[in-house]
């Protein structure tokens, strides 16, 4: 992949950013992705909340930011954890394995982070990808879904020192440089923040929505606010709103404590007319599972963390659904 990175350093100049209007999730057919029906970003204004993770039950999503030291005193074995932005991933990770397993649907996920890419370790992948003879990268697939990142290209432990027209050119390459298929969802985990990244994403893909992913406490939903009003601005559909972390769950007698506060996502989501799409618990299965590379929705599926991703990716698809049917039957009013 060497003439890969070769190729950013003599071509970072990045195509044209189309101007913020109309409808950011249908019409725009320049900014479409060859085979792929519709691509949904998970994101949120602050790093650590969960939003990888969420992204393999249903798309792509993972923030890798901040980190989020949780001293936790209820697991057995362990007198505390340091739970460092974990959740961010899996919740990418199982929302994306939920999608394509529960919901039958062709998923691909793009890890949009390249500062702090994920993706292998969260889906169980490594190695460089084959490409083609028109030298388009192959995605790689695990649990049914394909995946691509900036992980998959350059060694592990090498930090990427690279200024915005970098970034903006690999995620030019990642998205378009890349033979997805037919895809019916391809889920874009973003990295925290309302940066280069995000506006590059928003003005190169034609988005059908982003989900906001955010955890009860108030410092989380101030940033999230700020990501809601970040995608209102370059008019991408706000797919909803959803409590990752709601509470954790003793392993012992399934016993819930709120150690991040309770109802916060809620009650953002109605102040801001969001829906609100549901509550993801935390418990102590998603740690073992994320090490050893397998989504808690295949290797606990009748969990309560599993049963909520897959409730999340059902009403993923029935909000697009509706908003492709909006786009095509609008109400006129007189």
């Amino acid at each position: 992949m060497r003439w890969w990175l070769r190729s950013l350093a003599v071509d970072h100049a990045v195509p044209k950013l189309r101007p913020f209007s109309g409808f950011a999730g249908f019409g725009t057919k320049g900014l479409q992705l060859d085979g792929v029906k519709n691509i949904v970003a998970i994101a949120s204004g602050k790093g650590g909340v969960g939003k990888s993770t969420t992204a393999e039950l249903f798309f792509i999503v993972r923030e890798y930011g901040e980190l989020s030291i949780i001293k936790l005193r209820w697991f057995d074995g362990l007198s505390e954890l340091a739970y460092i932005g974990l959740q961010s991933y899996v919740f990418f990770f199982n929302l994306a394995v939920a999608l394509a397993k529960k919901c039958q649907l062709k998923v691909g996920v793009l890890d949009a982070d390249v500062y702090g890419p994920s993706i292998p370790t969260m889906m169980n992948l490594n190695g460089e990808p084959e490409v083609t003879e028109d030298r388009k990268i192959v995605p790689f697939q695990n649990y049914g879904v394909k995946c691509m990142s900036i992980g998959f290209l350059v060694p592990k432990d090498s930090p990427l020192v690279w200024r915005g027209p970098m970034v903006a050119s690999a995620l030019e390459k990642l998205s378009r440089g890349v033979n997805w298929g037919n895809l019916d969802i391809l889920v874009v985990d973003m990295p925290p923040g309302t940066g280069d990244t995000q506006i590059t994403i928003s003005q190169r893909l034609q988005l059908t929505g982003v989900l906001i992913v955010t955890t009860p406490q108030d410092v989380a939903l101030i940033d999230a606010r700020r990501g809601v009003a970040m995608f209102s601005k370059v008019e991408v559909p706000i797919l909803g709103i959803i409590e990752n972390m709601s509470c954790f769950k003793c392993p012992n007698c399934g016993h819930p404590s709120y150690i991040f506060g309770n109802g916060g996502a809620r009650k953002t989501a109605d102040e801001m007319c969001i829906d609100f799409l549901g509550e993801i618990p935390l418990e102590v299965d998603v740690v073992k599972a994320s090490d050893e590379g397998i989504p808690l929705v295949i290797s606990a599926p009748d969990s309560s963390v599993a049963r909520g991703y897959n409730d999340l990716a059902q009403k993923l698809v029935d909000k697009i659904g509706k908003l492709e049917n909006e786009q095509l039957h609008p109400q006129i009013s007189l």
